[in-house]
């Protein structure tokens, strides 16, 4: 029994380990802790019922054209993140053919995702977290022989990235420090999770910069 658990923590360790599984991780609980708090929300206000429950999942994965386009974005930056996984599995350097997979769809993910918050009334963070994000990622995936011929640095593609991140992290800081100043628990734990997934996305962004 105490092998057995010595082995599942070692394969966790090694899934969550990487660009990949920093990307997923955080992937993982913004999925999973929004969609809590979004029926903990709708289920107080409409009760307790299966029929309520239901109706607010739906709601929060397909309930508006920029709803989906996120759950979209979310389920592209899961793939990318496996690609990422596979690509570092064996450390730096990694897999080359799967960085670029990684890149690539991220990317297409990030413009899901930029459409998505736009529709929602977020054309900020639309601009930043998705295009921005989006024009990174692309730019990374460039063969290196074609990255070389531009006039800007190695890293400025991974950097872009990075850089994408700080306007919805700064944003989340301050909507956290509100809750904490007072109101109800709902928005803090949504603050807090947001942070919490923005800090790993970006220990993900800085491990491929030094990759």
């Amino acid at each position: 029994m105490t092998f057995q658990l010595t082995m599942l923590n070692r394969q966790i360790s090694q899934r969550i380990s990487g660009p990949g599984g920093l990307y997923n991780l955080g992937n993982g609980l913004g999925l999973a802790g929004g969609l809590a708090l979004h029926v903990a929300a709708a289920t107080a206000v409409a009760g307790t019922g299966l029929g309520h429950g239901a109706s607010a999942v739906v709601d929060y994965f397909v309930g508006s054209l920029g709803a989906t386009a996120i759950t979209l974005a979310m389920l592209i930056f899961f793939w990318s993140g496996e690609r990422y996984h596979r690509a570092w599995a064996n450390g730096a350097p990694p897999d080359a053919a799967q960085n670029r997979l990684g890149d690539l769809s991220s990317g297409w993910g990030a413009l899901a995702l930029a459409l998505g918050l736009f529709l929602l009334g977020q054309p900020e963070l639309a601009a930043t977290s998705g295009l921005l994000h989006a024009a990174g990622k692309f730019g990374s995936a460039l063969p290196p022989r074609i990255q070389a011929r531009l006039p800007v640095g190695p890293n400025a593609f991974r950097l872009t990235v990075v850089a994408s991140r700080i306007p919805a992290l700064v944003a989340v800081l301050i909507e956290a420090q509100k809750a904490f100043a007072g109101g109800p628990a709902q928005p803090l734990a949504a603050s807090a999770l947001l942070v919490l997934c923005y800090l790993l996305w970006l220990k993900a962004d800085v491990a491929l910069l030094r990759g």
